[in-house]
């Protein structure tokens, strides 16, 4: 049966394509969520970025017809701006009717009485309007279309127990598992294989598309940097293949994605020159908002951002002994280091090797030869994430990580399962230049684990 949604303007901010994602039902976006559209047009960042962009595709659909009459769409459904069920009265005394929140769920509630026959439904991301329609007996929907089911979230490793011999043809150079084996896993799906027969025979293997194979760079470092625990060899292991040009990372604080991600970057970069350049990416807060409000320069602005970054190369310099002869001065006549972490970022910006970037200056660009990491990913709507991996140039590799978790997002367009970075987890597993893993041990401190297991 045909049904009504009512859209409202988050949802359409979170994903400027909405209106195709409704299948065979009717679109409704009431003319105040233009009005709210119209106003976020000249907002900095990517809320006016995708304010335009439902314009832009809202024109394109009407040059097929009259969109206050209704405008066929290629799924069998319509698309309509509806003018009128304005009418506050259908709402309780205590209600803020100034506010368009309400003047929507008006609409909402006047078309729900008009057409008793059709099924009315609210759109929304916003929590409290879910809560007030609900409380009015409206059917209020999330924009459920890009969410991710938590309990299937791919982590991309598995357990198994297989025999002794089939260990043993692994560390042999691999094995080639049976077609219906081989449907089981995904390319670069990491196993942890123990023998069912044998005690103490494992092997920690990779399926590249074809057959499982023991990890390459197991026993390597990168920048003096070397993975501790099982599940940091497996990221460590995409992150320095250069055949896997898509890796995402997601773990909790602590977990060693950032630090991993910029040693695989300075070694593939600096050491061997795999790549031209590293571009370091992350928001600002709130999230998707420009940074013209701050002072300074570009590199300036985006400084009090890029802490992580910062606090990795730092300790990585550290491992490298890149700061050894002014340690030794500064023990001996208490002076600050002659060599420091500004100082390493500063000479390399100035030759192009380092960049840092946030979302907002990645738009237009295209990243050739190059080594792109993206923290705080979590942050990103899917539209968002699908711009960013189309930056992509020849000879490059991307690098997504963050913490999905609720606590970790601030951008109030997404939450655990609608982010960008689950979002492209699930979307993007299946192809074979691609890969993903889960940390899940806290590797910084005793204190960290603690605090990220019991807090």
């Amino acid at each position: 049966m045909v049904k009504n949604y009512v859209i409202d303007t988050n949802v359409m901010i979170h994903d400027p394509k909405f209106m195709y994602k409704f299948s065979d039902n009717n679109v409704i976006i009431p003319i105040l969520c233009i009005e709210e559209l119209d106003n976020l047009k000249k907002r900095d960042g990517l809320v006016g970025f995708h304010a335009r962009h439902v314009a832009k595709e809202l024109q394109i659909l009407m040059s097929k017809g009259n969109i206050s009459e209704g405008i066929p769409l290629e799924n069998g459904g319509m698309i309509k701006v509806e003018q009128n069920y304005l009418d506050t009265d259908v709402l309780p005394n205590g209600v803020d009717y100034s506010k368009n929140d309400s003047k929507i769920i008006a609409v909402v509630k006047n078309l729900q009485e008009a057409n008793q026959d059709i099924k009315t439904i609210l759109v929304t991301k916003d929590v409290y309007m879910h809560i007030k329609a609900s409380s009015l007996g409206i059917e209020v929907q999330d924009f459920e279309n890009d969410k991710i089911d938590n309990d299937k979230i791919y982590s991309g490793y598995v357990d198994v127990e297989w025999p002794s011999e089939t260990i043993d043809a692994i560390y042999g150079g691999g094995f080639v598992p049976e077609d219906s084996v081989k449907e089981q896993y995904y390319p670069n799906q990491f196993l942890h294989i123990k023998s069912n027969n044998r005690s103490g025979h494992e092997v920690l293997a990779r399926f590249d598309g074809k057959k499982i194979v023991p990890l390459k760079y197991v026993n390597e470092t990168a920048w003096g940097l070397t993975p501790i625990n099982r599940e940091q060899k497996m990221a460590f292991e995409l992150l320095m293949n250069p055949d896997i040009h898509f890796v995402t990372i997601t773990g909790g604080a602590g977990s060693g994605k950032t630090i991993l991600s910029t040693a695989a970057a300075l070694q593939n970069v600096i050491e061997s020159n795999r790549y031209r350049k590293i571009v370091f990416v992350r928001p600002v807060v709130p999230a998707g908002e420009d940074i013209g409000y701050l002072p300074g320069t570009e590199v300036e602005k985006l400084k009090p951002w890029m802490g992580s970054f910062y606090d990795a190369i730092e300790n990585l310099t550290d491992l490298k002994d890149l700061n050894k002869d002014s340690q030794k001065e500064q023990r001996f006549n208490n002076q600050k280091p002659l060599f420091t972490v500004d100082d390493f970022i500063d000479q390399y910006r100035q030759r192009g090797i380092i960049e840092t970037k946030t979302f907002t200056y990645m738009r237009g660009r295209t990243f050739t030869n190059s080594f792109i990491i993206v923290d705080e990913a979590q942050e990103m709507t899917p539209h968002l994430a699908k711009l960013m991996l189309t930056r992509a140039g020849h000879n490059s590799k991307f690098i997504l990580l963050g913490d999905p978790s609720d606590n970790q997002i601030d951008n109030h367009y997404v939450d655990a399962r609608s982010n960008g970075l689950i979002y492209t987890v699930e979307k993007m597993k299946p192809f074979g230049i691609t890969g993903h893993v889960t940390l899940k041990r806290v590797e910084r401190s005793p204190l960290a684990e603690i605090a990220e297991r019991n807090m």
